[in-house]
């Protein structure tokens, strides 16, 4: 009699225990769903007023397609119709411009980025703790105090209204791109750099042919937020640049806005173009993104 008591309090225990664990994960989604709902509401303002006349934009009923005119790509080919000074659309002078102080630095500042964490995560050398310390200490200095110096310093070197100030200054790596490449590093088992070594590998051998292939998540995730900052910049290229025809992307959308006015289809059509890219970008990359970021924060 006792034993069967127990079996049905023991029973009874695990289906609460069951219940409690199915209104966590219901709660869990809904809260998640609920967060995902509030971050796509924006993009599908943007992508469903992108295809409207701008009379049905400007209508206060809401309405999925344009009540009045349906369909339309009217904001579209007004976004085309802004042009530079030899007739091509700007907003593929601006991309154009855009992938030039994007690309090229990226993947500078990521190999170099790379070789210096391989430095401090494999290589044992005097002082690298008060080097490593100093790199950390530099992700503390506030970049707004900088932008006059750096002004002033660029004003003097003639690279004012040309891609200097927003390439060379980012080829050379970053610190907290060092900081995360480091962590992960660090699963890496040091008896490999060991067998290398043997082998008669250089470290610059150890790098190109083991650490680089083992690393590729975190490349690319680090790879992906360096490219997506200086993209989506604003701040650098409106300090630097002069010519229209210069502008990158953001100075295209920015200057685009007082030419389009009111004319919210078009305004919503060109930010619609301007994300589609990284949109792209991180839909191919996503699985390496979320690897690397997850695997990155950690010493294994």
């Amino acid at each position: 009699m006792s034993s069967r008591l127990d079996r049905r309090m023991h029973a009874q225990k695990k289906m609460r225990k069951s219940a409690y664990s199915i209104m966590n994960k219901v709660l869990v989604y809904v809260g998640l769903i609920i967060a995902t709902l509030f971050v796509l509401f924006p993009f599908a303002i943007i992508l469903v007023t992108s295809f409207k006349t701008q009379a049905d934009a400007m209508d206060m009923t809401f309405t999925l397609i344009g009540r009045n005119d349906g369909f339309s790509l009217q904001g579209y080919q007004t976004v085309f119709e802004y042009k530079d000074s030899n007739g091509v659309p700007l907003i593929f002078t601006g991309l154009l411009n855009t992938l030039l102080v994007s690309v090229v630095p990226t993947i500078s500042s990521l190999f170099l980025s790379a070789l210096a964490a391989f430095a401090f995560a494999k290589i044992k050398f005097k002082a690298s703790k008060v080097f490593f310390d100093i790199l950390i200490f530099t992700m503390m200095i506030p970049g707004t105090i900088l932008i006059i110096p750096h002004y002033m310093m660029y004003e003097w070197l003639g690279w004012i209204n040309t891609y200097a100030p927003l390439i060379v200054p980012t080829l050379w790596g970053g610190a907290t791109t060092i900081f995360f490449l480091r962590q992960f590093m660090y699963g890496i088992p040091d008896s490999l750099i060991e067998a290398a070594k043997l082998d008669g590998l250089s470290y610059f051998g150890i790098f190109i042919k083991i650490i680089t292939p083992l690393i590729v998540p975190a490349l690319l995730a680090q790879g992906l937020l360096g490219f997506i900052t200086r993209y989506n910049n604003y701040l650098g290229p409106m300090l630097y640049l002069q010519d229209r025809d210069m502008f990158t992307l953001q100075l295209v959308v920015a200057n685009f806005n007082s030419y389009a006015r009111t004319n919210k289809p078009a305004i919503m059509a060109m930010s619609m173009l301007t994300i589609t890219p990284i949109l792209i970008i991180y839909a191919i990359f996503q699985n390496y993104f979320v690897e690397g970021i997850s695997t990155s924060g950690m010493k294994l």
